[in-house]
């Protein structure tokens, strides 16, 4: 008997299977006479006063005597979901300096317990209504605000009122009790913790030098040890009091219903709030100020050289001005458009010049407005070499001359086509815009104290602007960008006494002569005058797949192509092409050449087009040419649109046909490689993201990441030598699915991927390689890092297998990850405040018959290691022995089947399911069971997969500090 085991469905039942329960057709919530808004304003819009930005009628807007503003909007995508959003106009830059963190610590409580809620109760409810924590039920804390989060699936009228109610007793009257918060600080000094290191070092002391003096200096939300260990409910209840009144808050409801109803319950359930005490302005946030003397045509300001061994170099400087609430009309938003076309001009040549051989691995250039406390245009960039002064001179001169003389217009003509294509995207993707999107578009407009428009009104705006898109107007755009009250900077240096900060503001203070060498002002490329991939073909068969209108073509070469036309997606079309065999492919002493595949194996060019002519190619067309690595097979993917769709084809197999072998990105990718090595052992993330996939399969050395001398060593030569044999090699399958014309996408294919020679098949030694696991030992495996001594991570795993017969299986895996994930939740982080974000997580790879693992990671102080361990350990010997409850299971299984319900509005989801059918039968197979084999899932299955997976101990490994290595068992 095989555990989960089924027969292949034969193919010609597959029309009578329908793989996903149809949605309802209509499961909007209709307005009765009782849902009649008091409050609601169409004729005066609140987030509107004052512009002249054309209103988005779509919105209902409403605001109640008490303050409390509203915005509401009928959308069925998904269907049958609501998405709430509670805005609360405070954030850490409203704390004093005895309560930093307070507002992040609340966010925390508020889910804890509440009017509505009992201990505890308030995520479980929530994943039994199918709103996955984390993504779909979540909180964040910004320095501004704290906006609480709810996506909503299969809401009906009942299950909306219920949770808006719920949730307006959270954020209104949390329960605050001493109890609760003695649960809640650990957890919070867990997240900080996981924070720690350099990365919270260079974080702060960013923060601190570009907002010297101002509030946003010394105000993190994650807060201090000190005010959280000194937090008292008293103090806490005095901050919600202050600052959680109806005057701040704003309440956004999208979803499958009529906007009245929408309206109506959000009114119903905050209308009757009110504030305690007399209303509070929000404090000063402060401006930037120059230091008095400064030079007022170049004011350097503050500035700081941050040391932290291991780190890249990194540099970036600001020029800043205040933050001012703006008139958001029409013109500023022109304007606007004109400054994000005169940054893109000067990013192009940015990167030009480091393409070219500048002294700067990358740098780019942007304008932001930081939590209403600074307008700035900030500059970075990372030095190839310590001659940071160099790469810093290199940089500023590009900058120079784009403020000294206009662009060509074809730099400019190459900039708006690439946002015309955006925006004219957006217009096309609008009618499936999803419902939370929706929702957080208004909460940032609110943070930013700014309007929202229609994607048809950006589209307008910026082709009203046309006009001004000339070398004169971009470089008075340009201009505007640099000018400014206060230039600061901050640089990151690995080593001591590399740089001062005296240095820094003496080469800040230093003009620099423009250099034109950037400038690209070459001719736009026609497809046309293109050289061809081969010999046109026809395909020798077309043939309907019976499900999902899912259509194969094979053509003369071998290559066969998937087609799926889905118009639920306007405008928008997924290529995806399999071939070869991933990392069974590479050769053992062919690591080096796999890490720096996915970084320059797409620049290195095609045909006659390098880097830069691939840039102006794409310029006006909706191209992307995005590279993997998969265990048994590489992919390429673009994301595209029918007009489109032949060019991405070209792209894709005059990859494989005629690829060309520009060193350059060679050695720009090794460049940035050798400068991240260092960074790898300075905290536990950084050693797992070098080690862990190696680890788990077995030391293999494909696997490794390379080291700093096997990266010296790679060379142009060898690149191309590996990847030439690695691109001709093994079947092809291209999928196309989306809005696609069939007739006209098969004529493409015929001209570019049925064009292709004949390839040469993957040996069969490669493919019969079975992957690693580790041996397990009874003790964990130790690595070091150099950073901060309370910080560790360990993992736990355990071997499952791989191949497409386990379909069944994987999905099944999918839910017992989810289960062991939140007993490991609950365990570690509810009980104890032991770490912030614990999980489990599984993989079956469908392309390789082993390899799959279920693993929990952790991070956590040294100390509580071996609490890990025994916790998992003792979870996976219970779900063995004894399975999950019910309970536990419905509350994975409900999400699964809303989100499957969800996901399958899209063709992705569909591409996901459904790549390497065409060479696969189980693909196809498989697929009707999808929906049930998650709805279907029974106590029972759970615990025969923990007995066969989990019953024996897993593998572990521990990262600890350096001094520290005898941590754990």
């Amino acid at each position: 008997m095989h555990l989960l085991h089924r027969a292949p469905i034969a193919l010609v039942s597959f029309a009578l299977l329908a793989p996903l329960p149809a949605l309802a057709q209509d499961c909007v919530i209709q307005a009765t006479q009782a849902d009649q808004p008091a409050y609601a304003r169409p004729d005066d819009p609140w987030i509107y006063r004052g512009t002249d930005i054309p209103v988005d009628e779509q919105w209902l807007f409403g605001e109640m005597p008490n303050g409390v503003r509203y915005a509401v909007r009928q959308n069925d995508v998904p269907p049958c979901q609501i998405s709430l959003r509670v805005r609360i106009d405070a954030g850490s830059l409203h704390e004093e300096d005895d309560e930093r963190g307070f507002a992040h610590l609340l966010e925390h409580m508020v889910f804890r317990e509440s009017a509505t809620f009992g201990p505890g109760e308030a995520i479980p409810h929530f994943q039994r209504l199918g709103a996955s924590f984390g993504f779909d039920t979540n909180a964040s804390t910004s320095p501004t605000a704290t906006t609480y989060n709810l996506n909503l699936p299969n809401a009906n009228r009942q299950t909306l009122d219920d949770s808006v109610r719920r949730f307006a007793g959270m954020v209104t009257a949390p329960v605050l009790s001493p109890e609760n918060l003695a649960q809640d600080v650990p957890i919070v000094l867990s997240e900080r913790r996981e924070q720690a290191g350099a990365q919270r070092r260079v974080a702060e002391a960013t923060t601190g030098t570009f907002f010297a003096g101002q509030r946003l200096a010394e105000r993190s939300p994650i807060g201090t040890v000190e005010t959280l260990q000194g937090a008292t409910a008293e103090a806490v209840e005095a901050f919600h009091a202050r600052w959680y009144r109806p005057e701040n808050a704003v309440v956004v409801l999208v979803g499958d219903a009529d906007p009245r109803v929408l309206a109506a319950t959000v009114e119903r359930h905050f209308a009757d709030w009110e504030g305690e005490g007399p209303f509070v302005p929000a404090p000063d946030f402060g401006d930037p100020v120059a230091p008095a003397g400064a030079n007022p045509e170049n004011p350097v300001g503050e500035v700081d050289v941050i040391v932290e061994p291991g780190q890249p170099r990194g540099l970036t400087y600001a020029v800043l001005r205040p933050w001012v609430e703006v008139v958001d009309n029409i013109e500023y938003n022109r304007r606007n458009l004109l400054g994000q076309v005169a940054a893109a001009v000067v990013n192009r040549r940015l990167e030009n010049r480091a393409r070219a051989g500048g002294s700067f691995l990358f740098a780019g250039i942007g304008r932001d407005k930081i939590s209403r406390s600074a307008d700035g245009t900030f500059v970075s960039l990372a030095p190839l070499t310590d001659d940071w002064e160099a790469a810093l001179d290199d940089v500023r001169s590009v900058i120079a001359d784009a403020l000294s003389q206009p662009p060509a217009q074809s730099e400019i003509d190459q900039a708006v086509a690439q946002f015309d294509v955006a925006f004219v995207d957006m217009v096309e993707q609008s009618r499936i815009q999803a419902g939370s999107d929706l929702a957080d578009q208004i909460v940032g407009a609110v943070d930013i104290r700014e309007a929202v428009a229609s994607p048809e009104t950006f589209l307008q705006v910026f082709r009203s602007v046309a006009p001004r898109f000339t070398p004169d107007d971009v470089l008075t755009a340009t201009q505007e960008l640099f000018e400014g009250d206060v230039i600061r900077a901050i640089m990151l240096t690995p080593e001591p006494g590399e740089a001062t900060a005296a240095e820094l503001r003496t080469t800040l203070a230093t003009p620099v002569a423009a250099n034109g060498i950037a400038r690209d002002d070459a001719e736009a490329i026609d497809f046309a005058d293109l050289p061809p991939v081969g010999e046109p073909a026809s395909p020798i068969s077309r043939d309907q797949l019976g499900v999902l209108d899912l259509e194969q073509v094979v053509f003369p070469n071998g290559v066969r192509a998937l087609l799926m036309d889905r118009n639920n997606e306007p405008g928008r079309v997924t290529v995806r092409v399999r071939f070869g065999g991933g990392w069974q492919a590479i050769g053992e002493d062919e690591a080096v050449y796999a890490e720096l595949g996915p970084m320059a194996l797409v620049n290195s060019g095609i045909g006659p087009l390098m880097q830069n002519d691939l840039d102006r190619i794409a310029a006006d067309r909706k191209l992307s040419f995005d590279f993997s690595i998969e265990d048994g097979v590489f992919e390429f993917e673009g994301l595209t649109r029918q007009e489109d769709l032949e060019e991405q084809l070209y792209l894709f197999a005059a990859k494989l046909a005629m690829p060309s072998w520009d060193p350059n990105p060679v050695e720009r990718a090794r460049a940035s490689a050798l400068i991240a090595y260092d960074s790898y052992n300075r905290d536990p993330s950084g050693v797992l993201n070098r080690d862990l996939d190696y680890l788990l399969r077995g030391d293999d050395p494909r696997y490794a990441t390379p080291s700093p001398e096997e990266m010296r060593t790679a060379t142009p030569e060898r690149f191309r030598e590996v990847w030439e044999r690695l691109l001709s090699q093994g079947d092809i399958e291209v999928a196309v699915f989306g809005d696609i014309d069939p007739d006209a996408t098969i004529a493409a294919l015929g001209r570019t991927f049925g064009a292709l020679e004949t390839r040469e098949p993957v040996p069969a030694a490669i493919r019969a390689q079975p992957i690693g696991f580790p041996e397990i030992t009874d003790s964990p495996q130790t690595l070091t890092h150099l950073g901060d001594a309370d910080q560790a991570a360990a993992v736990v795993a355990w071997q499952l297998g791989g191949g497409s017969e386990g379909i069944v299986q994987r999905r099944k895996l999918d839910l017992l990850s989810q289960i062991f994930s939140n007993r490991l939740l609950d365990g570690l982080r509810e009980r104890a405040g032991a770490a912030y974000s614990p999980f489990v997580t599984s993989s079956w790879p469908l392309d390789v018959n082993s390899g799959g693992v279920l693993f929990g990671l952790v991070q956590i102080e040294p100390s509580l290691l071996p609490a890990f361990f025994e916790e998992a350990e003792e979870i996976a010997q219970d779900l063995a022995t004894n399975g999950p409850t019910p309970d536990e299971l419905e509350r994975v299984v409900e999400p699964a089947r809303q989100f499957l319900m969800r996901a399958q509005t899209g063709h992705t989801f569909w591409l996901n399911q459904l790549e390497g059918a065409a060479f696969d039968a189980n693909r196809l197979a498989y697929l009707p069971s999808i929906y049930a084999d998650y709805d279907e899932a029974t106590v029972a299955e759970m615990q025969a997969l923990a007995q066969r997976y989990l019953s024996s101990p897993g593998w572990q490994l521990q990262i600890v500090p350096a001094e520290s290595r005898d941590a754990g068992r």
